[in-house]
Formats: structure tokens, sequence, C-alpha cells
């Protein structure tokens, strides 16, 4: 049976902007996630000034910790909300533009530049808006958009990335017949068929 029981949930954008309201946000780890410190050289690959992208950012600290390293972030969000506390948590002042390009979209930059944050849906985005990326730190990403559109997920994702980019990407081993997700349980082998 295996991932069966989780092939046709789905998580509307709705449910999501309940869960920053409600503060019922037990995926958001305040000390920065322990894999990326240790896989950051995979990530970086000795390269410096690279263009990293957070795909469905929330307000992850690890933005704040790239930036300050010199990289230029882009993340993507539907909560306002968490992109809004993530400017406050780290005292960093930000200009709200429109994004001409899609309809009721906002990009929240920090006055520095270096970080950029699009609130919208992330299949609204596209190479011709936010360009492509040196890297991808997929934590929480993959294993939350709704098992119905991983594939369009991973279509998208591959179109971002430059062509020695790096992907790391986070998964959670679980019975999926115990839990209802998210995160949802992707095992290897389906990552494999989804990034070949």
């Amino acid at each position: 049976e295996g991932a069966g029981s989780q092939k046709d949930r789905v998580v509307t954008e709705e449910e999501w902007l309940q869960k920053w309201e409600k503060g019922n946000i037990g995926f958001h780890k305040e000390q920065g996630h322990p894999l990326l410190q240790k896989y950051l050289d995979v990530l970086l690959n000795g390269r410096s000034g690279l263009r990293i992208f957070f795909p469905l950012c929330g307000k992850a600290v690890e933005m704040k910790w790239l930036a300050d390293m010199g990289h230029s972030v882009v993340g993507v969000e539907v909560s306002e909300q968490a992109l809004k506390e993530f400017f406050a948590e780290h005292n960093l002042p930000y200009c709200e533009e429109p994004v001409p390009e899609i309809s009721g979209a906002k990009k929240l930059q920090s006055t520095s530049g270096n970080i950029s944050l699009y609130c919208c849906s992330i299949y609204d985005l596209s190479s011709s808006i936010v360009g492509k990326f040196d890297g991808v730190w997929d934590r929480g990403a993959l294993v939350a958009v709704n098992p119905c559109d991983r594939e369009r997920y991973v279509s998208l994702m591959t179109t971002l990335m430059e062509k020695n980019s790096s992907y790391l990407l986070v998964t959670v081993s679980y019975d999926p017949n115990k839990h209802k997700g998210p995160p949802f349980y992707v095992p290897e082998f389906e990552i494999k068929s989804l990034f070949g």
C-alpha cells in the first residue's frame, strides 16, 4: 500500500495560511537546520557569491545566514505573514513592490538587496521572473507540495537551475499509512524518477 494512502491528499493554500496565522508551524526551525550546516560545502562547492533559491521558504533563518556569507537569496512563500516575520525577527529593513508578471504577487526585498522573497504560489514563478540559481535548499518543499503536483514542481525546479547547480533535498522517512502528511513521504525511488 505504502504512499498510495497519500497520493490523493491535497493541502490548500488556505490551510497553509491558517497554519501561519495560528502559529501552527512546527516545521520552522529557530536554530537553523543542522543538515544545511553539515552539507553546506556540497551546496557551495567552493563557490562564492552564489544565487540560492529557497522554495516554500517560510521564515527560514538560513536565508539570513547565507546572505550574510555573501550569497544572494531568493525565496517564495504564499504566506505574507511568514515573510514579514522573517524580516522583523532579523531586524532587516525591506521594501515591498508588486511583481508585474504575476497578478497579486509581491516581492519583499531587503534594503541591502541580497534577499528577495516572493509572496505568491511557487507555480507562478519562472526563470524569466527570478532568473536561474546556482544552489537550491529544498527542506520541507518537495515533501510539502501535494503529491499530485510533484512532477510539476520538479519540472519547474529543473528550469530554475543553472547547469552546475547543487540541489540539497531533505526528505522524511516514516510509515505513510500512519501519518497523512504533510510532510509527505517521498520514497527514494520516486526522487530518482522525478529528478532523473
